[in-house]
């Protein structure tokens, strides 16, 4: 429980400003509203987010306490006020050409005017956050390095292209100009520009990553600094996490247009994403279920194709949150099996010796 004892001390605080702000509203049943919309949205945001926390651990799992409580830290302000709250008031913003204080103001006087303006430039946001995401796929996947096979001889073939200099980027280039099928015609440059946008930001803290990890193998104060944390690592964690809230926070105004109760609701479940991460890192859980990371990416490829197909359709958010859980649990019982199977093998070897 001590992995998510912030957690319930945020939930518990954002649940009492929600009815707070909601029996300022509109009395005791704007009270009541305003805890359910905010209980709503967080169970949502652990939902779509839950392989997110997978895939953070992933990458947390090298590094010390000190980055551990900074991502928990500074890294839930970033997540929670930056990518929760400022973003979508800057999309806002740069889309209806006001600016930062006008916005917040529309946002809590006239939500539904505020809603409407960040829903007409979904096809961007969805561009930027799908390659984004899409080429964490693809990386993941394009890997002839890997040595464990969830989806076994299928998966070892795609995974030697890997081989192949710069075929992630080129596969999300390719859907990228296929997508712009899905939108009208005067939107498709903005959209080509914004997934441009998020292939470039994805190689950019790639490249920051790689240079660091240069910096260490050659020593000194780069190196130590990076063996100290991961800066590179630290971006990346941040994007990726700004990519998933983009579902969330669009999703969130399909629920409600009240911007305070959104942004509280989503704080609850960035929060258990934050917590269930370090818990994953600290249980070790991803080198017991050895599949659980295969499962995290797989589920992140179907967002990033729900995210470009959302362009044009309407995708009920219960479906994302739905198939990326299916695909944890998939995970899981593959893992479980794989576990019985190596025990089984190592009994029979033992038996062999005796």
């Amino acid at each position: 429980m001590k992995h998510f004892r912030w957690s319930f001390i945020v939930t518990v605080i954002c649940l009492a400003v929600a009815g707070w702000w909601g029996y300022q509203n509109a009395g005791l049943g704007g009270a009541l509203t305003a805890l359910g919309i905010a209980i709503i949205l967080g169970v949502m945001e652990v939902s779509l987010s839950f392989d997110n926390a997978v895939v953070n651990a992933s990458v947390l799992k090298t590094w010390d306490e000190f980055w551990k409580k900074l991502f928990l830290g500074l890294g839930i302000i970033i997540a929670v006020f930056g990518m929760r709250l400022v973003f979508p008031l800057v999309i806002v913003a740069v889309a209806a050409d006001l600016g930062m204080a006008e916005v917040w103001n529309l946002a809590l006087t006239d939500p539904k005017a505020f809603s409407l303006h960040l829903t007409n430039h979904h096809a961007e946001v969805a561009a930027f956050g799908g390659m984004f995401l899409l080429l964490v796929f693809l990386n993941f996947l394009l890997d002839d390095e890997k040595e464990l096979h969830w989806l076994g001889n299928f998966e070892q073939k795609i995974g030697s292209l890997g081989k192949v200099s710069s075929i992630a980027v080129m596969i999300a280039l390719g859907t990228l100009m296929g997508s712009l099928t899905m939108v009208e015609e005067g939107q498709k440059m903005i959209v080509l520009m914004a997934g441009l946008w998020g292939i470039l930001i994805y190689i950019g803290v790639d490249t920051i990553s790689s240079l660091l990890e240069k910096g260490e193998e050659g020593g000194g104060e780069m190196g130590d600094m990076v063996k100290r944390g991961g800066i590179g690592g630290f971006l990346y964690l941040e994007v990726l996490d700004a990519s998933f809230s983009f579902d969330g926070v669009i999703g969130a105004f399909a629920i409600t247009s009240d911007v305070v109760i959104i942004m509280l609701g989503l704080a609850i479940g960035a929060m258990f994403v934050r917590s269930m991460t370090v818990y994953l890192v600290d249980k070790g859980t991803l080198d017991q279920y050895v599949y659980l990371e295969h499962g995290a990416h797989y589920a992140i490829g179907i967002l990033a194709a729900i995210m470009l197909a959302s362009m044009k359709f309407h995708i009920p958010e219960i479906f994302t949150g739905l198939i990326g859980v299916a695909f944890i649990v998939a995970s899981l019982w593959s893992s479980v099996r794989y576990n019985k199977q190596q025990h089984l093998e190592t009994v029979k070897l033992g038996v062999r010796h005796h």
